[in-house]
């Protein structure tokens, strides 16, 4: 008796269609994944039909070969008629017929060492050309997801796991490629095969053709089933290896910080619980594979031995010849192993879907609007904030009804609490964000119509934490403009107080450094972005408390090598130390997103609030610290 679901009819009915909806769903995503592999391939489909092709005429070859045995079996040795196109009647007739094939009997196995080879030929064929589509097609990938990250709002990188993105960019691509140089190309041969040996054996014998393909249906349902459930388990692994992979990044990019605290136990522990975990996913993975292939080699073998049972014994009854008997044991082993293979392709298939949703998850995020549209203004950088607003998604507001202006030259600085919104506030400028409300003007201009690749060209920006590349300190200066020369990077680099710096190590300039800039100190770092940042020029700078690494008296040579610059830039200063903060035009004291002060160092050090109690507390820390170093001093 079937099973049948229990309850009233709309349940049964609510049962039905939800199992219809996923199949449906499964269908569809099937034919998105597919669409979205075609589309990959364009540009080297004609490869792909070309290694169609070849293993196609590869597989009509090599299933000539045993049809050659069968008429030299039964024919040339065994005396019975030829059975085959008239064509092929005629031209043996006239080489002589079986007589004469008999006396050169050779000639029949080298036909077959002909076949081979012209077999082995195309199938070599169908490698090469199948391998070179899936290098170009991940080639492709890989660059289309690079320039996609490239493309992508700052806030997105600001929230993404890097290992997971390292993960995606290279193992879940590298498992589409391997199943476009391998397995894809297969599922044709697997086709051809399938078609042409089961024609072959039908018309050779219907009973025993049909007998020698009885397993096919269930190999073919079993490979379906197990292609569903190892798709799923795919996807788990894969996540698996991508926490692992962030485990890992993060903990090379942080590993001094490990080792400063003494967490080598805590980040060997993490990083092993991640290991299990992806050792577990995979586990289940492998597993699943060794059932597979385990009950399909099973069902295969008892198929071939059942054909060699029967096939011996209505070969020695007489119900077909030895020759035929040979055409379908070589055929049943040829035709089984390929639809076995099927359950590999539908599994380096499941992978490969699984791989494509992952890519296209990123591919799918959208990009950042107006990277390359909108105005090309030149910029003298006059600045106005018109009660601008901003907030990061659903959350409070970070700057609220922001009013000032900002003429073109001048230096502004900013003071305030952790959390005030400093750093917000200058993010909107080169558009790293949007303002929630208001407005933002660059020489009159509203912010939001300028191209946000033409505005960073124009506003140079420099980091409280900046970033180094692996390459060496001339490389990484001169890293924001082409076709520099040494003395625009010396000037760049004296302007930062660096230079002298740099010349005292032992390769100067092309001192390699480490990745992120590990073998500088902090006040090295920032110095090294500031070059780096100066070398653009830019009409408006932005000093994200990049000198908060640099003691006093570096700081105030860097201040006034940028007060010598020949074309001064409208500058905006985030800083905490009142000397750095004293030579600006203007001082906005943030706090809780409010501009709660706004003036001059002399009008805000008369007023009562933050600024004052700052400037204070820092001239009375000075002015103690004189005081024990002055005695030291004269004695």
């Amino acid at each position: 008796m079937g099973t049948h679901v229990q309850g009233p009819p709309n349940l049964r009915l609510v049962h039905s269609s939800t199992r219809l909806r996923v199949i449906s769903g499964n269908i569809i995503m099937k034919k998105k994944n597919f669409s979205v592999l075609f589309t990959f391939m364009r540009g080297n489909r004609a490869q792909y039909l070309l290694s169609i092709f070849a293993i196609a005429i590869s597989t009509i070859i090599s299933l000539l070969n045993p049809l050659v045995i069968r008429y030299l079996i039964d024919s040339v040795i065994g005396g019975e008629p030829f059975e085959g196109p008239a064509w092929l009647i005629s031209l043996l007739e006239k080489l002589g017929g079986t007589s004469w094939m008999l006396q050169h009997i050779m000639l029949g196995a080298s036909s077959l060492i002909l076949l081979t080879a012209v077999s082995g030929l195309f199938h070599f064929l169908k490698g090469k050309w199948s391998a070179e589509a899936a290098e170009t097609t991940a080639k492709n990938i890989r660059n289309r997801f690079f320039a996609h990250l490239q493309r992508l709002p700052f806030d997105y990188h600001v929230k993404a796991r890097t290992g997971d993105l390292i993960q995606r960019a290279t193992s879940d691509i590298e498992t589409i490629r391997k199943f476009l140089a391998t397995q894809f190309v297969e599922i044709g041969r697997t086709l051809f095969m399938v078609i042409m040996a089961a024609t072959i054996m039908i018309r050779l014998n219907v009973k025993m053709g049909l007998f020698s393909m009885a397993v096919i249906p269930f190999i073919f349902t079993f490979a379906y089933l197990f292609f569903l459930k190892v798709q799923k388990t795919f996807r788990a692994s894969d996540e698996a290896e991508g926490r692992l992979s962030t485990v890992l990044q993060e903990n090379l990019t942080g590993i001094r910080v490990v080792k400063a605290f003494g967490r080598h136990r805590f980040e060997i522990d993490r990083f092993d619980e991640r290991n299990q975990e992806f050792r577990v996913l995979t586990t289940r993975l492998i597993r699943l594979l060794a059932w597979y292939w385990s009950l399909s080699d099973f069902m295969s073998l008892m198929q071939i031995g059942a054909v060699l049972i029967l096939g011996g014994y209505w070969a020695a009854t007489g119900v077909f010849s030895m020759g035929t008997m040979v055409v379908f044991f070589t055929y049943v082993g040829r035709l089984l192993w390929p639809v076995r293979q099927l359950g590999r392709i539908l599994t380096e298939m499941g992978k490969t879907f699984v791989s494509l949703e992952r890519i296209q998850e990123i591919l799918n995020e959208p990009e950042e609007k107006d990277l390359f549209s909108g105005l090309h203004p030149e910029i003298t950088g006059r600045i106005e904030f018109d009660h601008v607003s901003f907030r990061y998604e659903e959350g409070p507001d970070i700057l609220k009804d922001v009013s000032f202006t900002v003429e073109a030259g001048e230096t502004i600085a900013f003071l305030g609490p952790t959390g005030s919104g400093k750093t917000s506030l200058v993010h909107l400028l080169p558009r790293l964000y949007e303002p929630t409300s208001g407005e933002i003007r660059i020489d009159g201009i509203p912010l939001g119509t300028i191209e946000k690749q033409w505005l960073r060209e124009k506003v140079g920006i420099i980091l409280q934490e900046p970033f180094l590349f692996q390459k060496t300190l001339k490389e990484n200066i001169a890293l924001a403009r082409d076709g520099v020369i040494e003395e625009q990077i010396f000037t760049a680099a004296e302007t930062a107080a660096v230079h002298d710096v740099i010349l005292s190590f032992e390769r100067g300039y092309d001192t390699l450094i480490g990745e992120g800039g590990v073998t500088l100190s902090g006040g090295q770092k920032q110095r090294v972005a500031m070059a780096r940042t100066l070398m653009k020029e830019s009409p408006i700078l932005i000093f994200d408390d990049s000198l908060s690494a640099v003691d006093t008296e570096t700081d105030a040579q860097i201040r006034k090598s940028l007060k010598d610059r020949g074309n001064k830039a409208t500058t905006f200063i985030i800083a905490h130390r009142t000397s750095t903060l004293a030579e600006a035009d203007k001082i906005i004291i943030l706090e809780n997103g409010r501009i709660v002060q706004m003036g001059t160092h002399e009008e805000l050090s008369r007023q009562d609030g933050l600024y004052r109690r700052i400037w204070q507390i820092q001239n009375e820390l000075e002015t103690e610290l004189e005081e024990e170093l002055n005695p030291q001093l004269q004695a």
